[in-house]
């Protein structure tokens, strides 16, 4: 996340000498640009990995500073969330066997990490978005207590002037309405940078663009949100609205996100998007006062473009131009930032090597790619392979529609090849790490698919959260077996068995799909609802708020009332019957303590409510089915309370 040293821009003097600074920035990279002073006879690489921490019970464990602690390594730095954590791998020239040393140092960085992670009883997990990760966690209690990450909550905030409204369908749809920018916690990545030559910027910048959709098809790793079955990289729709900062004039007047695909090919130089950006976003940070960029041009000294460099990092696009110095030489740079994290290092560096392979061969085997194709039709692309994954359709420069799948495996493949061995990479690796694009595309199987395939091994009616952290364990032991995705083996169900041990809470069982009646509903439509759906009990409830429970007990004693109240004109309504006080639960209790208020009260259902609003309902059915799973998974006596 860059430099701490950061401010609010308040609109005062250090805001408005920022942005002059900023305009300084520009006129200097302009000159550079114009004298060839950039480096372009080198091509560096280099990447950011992020990562989750979790707990024994595969739940966000927020505990960066701790592990930091233990690292004392100057490669890891903190990210928005306590548990996530950023590791930077320095950058190496892109010839002969730096793909294999990138993936060595990736190994040697993350296993550091889960050793420093365990000595806190927790562990390291890469995955695009945490599938057990949950709305609780994303309280402002989880944000970094660093300033840059403060200012950057109350920037946004301030600016959109809203609460953070989402809405994603996929198999299921999620809707979230959120007070802070820590919806962009769920989301890790690995996000690879590669040095252009600043002569042909515009050429290769708009290749990234072209390859941006299949490169992601092959690598989506992110389906699961808040126990949601989504896109197959959902992080790309989660980030581009959790740092949105547009009112609502700015979204009807179409204002650009700060994170986007872009609105258009380069025509020119790499000013072209920086001018856009300062244009159109204002500065949500500001950095103290540094040197005058001009001034030290014409010194003979480098400039290091702070302020530039600063509102960039508040900038973000997926294909992020980045100014650098290297070796006390200037350079351009592409992030790529639409990959996820995971599933393994071996993975990762594969989708790399993807990607890197088409950025130097493309420009030359294509030339004039906006001649060739709308912007419209790869942006559309983007976005299809993050809904679809392998299964999207994609508009290439042929004018045709093809299936992702086999335009990476028939045309796509061969061509990163060429552009590897163009630049000198050793042989072995580019068959190991093209391999596993070629396996994998050939299975089928991306992490988003194994994903989605072992929520679907599942019991039937077992619960999100059950089924959620069931998957992190499963996957925390592939990723740490090191095989690439496309050779994981699919969830057994003796395996569940075997996943570590669960503190099992109320959310993990409780039923979310309701039926519910309002106070005002008439008796016989709860009746009618009781005999359709073959329950017991509905929750009483307005807009969402618990307000009582009715059971058909209750019904049935006023049905047999030889003394029924009289309603002249109007039906008994569900108020009049209801028990407006009836025992509840919260969703983080333990399941022993619902099935200890349960037996107590001689429940057969309680509700479970969180802040006044019906999160789920717990029934004696339930109870019975999911307990008698926990005790075996748990292998342990009936404990004498249950016996009772």
């Amino acid at each position: 996340m860059g430099k701490q040293d950061i401010s609010e821009d308040s609109g005062g003097e250090r805001s408005a000498s920022f942005r002059e600074a900023l305009l300084g920035d520009l006129n200097a990279l302009e000159q550079m640009l114009q004298a060839g002073a950039l480096e372009s006879d080198v091509v560096r690489i280099g990447a950011e990995q992020e990562m989750f921490l979790i707990d024994r019970a595969y739940r966000p464990a927020p505990i960066a500073s701790q592990v930091l602690e233990r690292l004392s390594d100057s490669r890891f730095t903190t990210e928005i969330g306590k548990f996530n954590l950023e590791a930077n791998v320095p950058p190496r020239i892109f010839s002969g066997t730096c793909l294999r040393s990138l993936e060595a140092e990736l190994n040697e960085m993350v296993q550091r990490v889960s050793a420093a992670a365990q000595a806190c009883e927790a562990d390291v997990l890469l995955s695009g978005i945490l599938p057990s990760i949950r709305l609780p966690d994303l309280g402002l209690t989880n944000l970094t207590d660093k300033p840059r990450y403060h200012e950057l909550n109350r920037a946004v905030m301030k600016l959109r002037g809203d609460f953070y409204h989402l809405l994603i369908k996929g198999i299921d749809e999620l809707q979230l309405v959120h007070d802070s920018v820590m919806p962009e916690a769920c989301c890790t990545s690995f996000q690879v940078h590669l040095q252009l030559n600043p002569r042909n910027f515009d050429r290769e910048y708009n290749a990234s663009l072209l390859i941006a959709a299949p490169v992601l098809a092959a690598a989506v790793n992110s389906p699961i949100l808040l126990g949601r079955r989504l896109w197959q990289e959902t992080r790309i729709a989660l980030f581009q609205h959790a740092v949105d900062e547009r009112s609502h004039s700015h979204i009807a007047r179409r204002h650009p996100t700060r994170v986007s695909f872009g609105e258009g090919w380069i025509r020119s130089s790499v000013l072209e998007i920086y001018r856009e950006q300062v244009a159109r976003f204002r500065s949500i940070m500001t950095g103290l006062a540094g040197e005058d960029s001009v001034e030290a041009l014409a010194e003979g000294r480098v400039p290091g473009l702070g302020a530039l460099v600063l509102h960039n990092s508040t900038v973000w696009r997926w294909n992020r131009p980045c100014f650098g110095i290297t070796e006390g030489k200037p350079h351009l740079r592409l992030e790529f930032r639409a990959l996820p994290a995971g599933p393994t290092v071996l993975d990762e560096v594969a989708n790399a090597t993807f990607f890197f392979g088409l950025m130097r061969s493309i420009p030359q085997a294509f030339g004039d790619i906006p001649g060739k194709m709308p912007f419209d039709d790869v942006k559309d692309n983007f976005f299809a392979a993050a809904r679809h994954g392998l299964k999207a359709q994609v508009t290439w420069l042929d004018g045709k529609h093809h299936a992702v799948d086999k335009l990476i495996s028939e045309q796509l493949i061969s061509l990163a090849n060429a552009g590897l061995r163009d630049s000198g990479i050793e042989a072995d690796d580019i068959e190991k790490y093209l391999g596993i694009i070629r396996e994998r595309v050939e299975a089928d199987q991306t992490g988003s698919r194994w994903i989605l395939s072992a929520a679907a091994s599942m019991p039937a009616g077992t619960g999100s959260e059950y089924r959620d952290r069931r998957i992190v364990g499963a996957m925390l032991l592939r990723q740490k077996s090191g095989e690439p995705v496309h050779r994981w083996s699919s969830l057994a169900r003796d395996e569940l068995e075997s996943i570590g041990e669960l503190h099992g809470a109320v959310s993990e069982m409780m039923s979310t799909d309701l039926f519910t009646v309002t106070p005002d509903d008439p008796i016989t439509l709860a009746a009618s609802m009781m005999d359709w759906r073959h329950i017991r009990h509905l929750p009483v409830e307005d807009a969402g708020r618990f307000l009582g429970l009715i059971s058909s007990r209750e019904i049935l004693h006023f049905m047999a009332d030889p003394h029924p109240r009289e309603h002249p004109g109007s039906p008994v309504r569900v108020r009049e019957l209801m028990n407006p006080h009836p025992v509840t639960i919260q969703p983080d209790n333990s399941i022993e303590d619902a099935l200890k208020v349960m037996l107590e009260n001689e429940l057969d259902c309680l509700p479970v409510v969180d802040s006044g609003l019906l999160v789920g309902i717990v029934t004696s059915r339930d109870m019975l089915q999911k307990f008698s799973l926990l005790l075996k998974l748990h292998q342990r006596q009936v404990p004498e309370l249950y016996l009772g």
